[in-house]
């Protein structure tokens, strides 16, 4: 299907539906536009070389070149270095910060700008008493706790679990892992996060993201 065959939101029903959605991942300036128009309130590209989704800063002017300033552009890191962070910064593309190890508060602080702080959940309890550890974080993000791997695994969790993290966190809290057009509806009706996180499953490959998937997603997190 072409793209002007789509219907994207308006103004009007982007300021009435506005549930805070991301998509992550982003590696092409035309797969950020299509993501906004569908209504993302924010993208995100990866700073880890061992992701498939990596990019390089250099990059980055060019994948947001297109992009609204009210659209947040997440950096995403892994156990970054400073320098490594800072060099991100010093692009001023991003305005928002993501860490996805096991970076400590003080660390993820240190920026001085809104960061949200992912946490593989193995379950709710432990997963809750960790999202208290990070009082200065603007969001907490849940993913799907696999063995060595720090994301973008495609795999879903038991929303159950993430539900005693949302009802319990006094931070907006992001749900990502495994969503895609099918399952997001279900996902945010069970566990009642205030925003959804996809990458993965809205993609035709790694960083490549597919019209047809996104409009799937979009719909279903509108149809909610």
């Amino acid at each position: 299907m072409n793209l002007v065959e789509y219907r994207f939101l308006s103004v009007a029903e982007l300021l009435v539906s506005r549930f805070w959605t991301k998509v992550c991942g982003i590696t092409r300036s035309k797969d950020a536009q299509i993501a906004e128009a569908f209504g993302a309130c924010a993208l995100g590209v990866i700073f880890y070389e061992p992701s498939p989704r990596h990019v390089s800063p250099s990059c980055i002017g060019e994948i947001f070149g297109n992009v609204s300033n009210k659209t947040e552009r997440i950096g995403l890191f892994v156990n970054p270095s400073a320098e490594l962070v800072n060099r991100v910064l010093d692009t001023g593309v991003i305005n928002y910060l993501q860490f996805h190890g096991e970076e400590n508060e003080d660390f993820c602080a240190s920026f001085q700008i809104p960061y949200m702080k992912a946490l593989r959940v193995k379950d709710g309890g432990t997963a809750l008493k960790s999202a208290r550890a990070y009082r200065s974080a603007d969001r907490i993000l849940l993913d799907t706790y696999v063995e060595n791997l720090k994301g973008g695994t495609g795999k879903t969790m038991d929303w159950t679990q993430a539900a005693l993290v949302t009802a319990g966190c006094d931070k907006p809290v992001v749900l990502a892992g495994g969503l895609d057009g099918n399952n997001v509806g279900e996902a945010i009706r069970i566990a009642a996060p205030a925003g959804v996180d996809v990458s993965s499953g809205v993609e035709e490959s790694p960083g490549i993201k597919n019209v047809n998937k996104l409009k799937s997603f979009f719909d279903g997190v509108y149809r909610v």
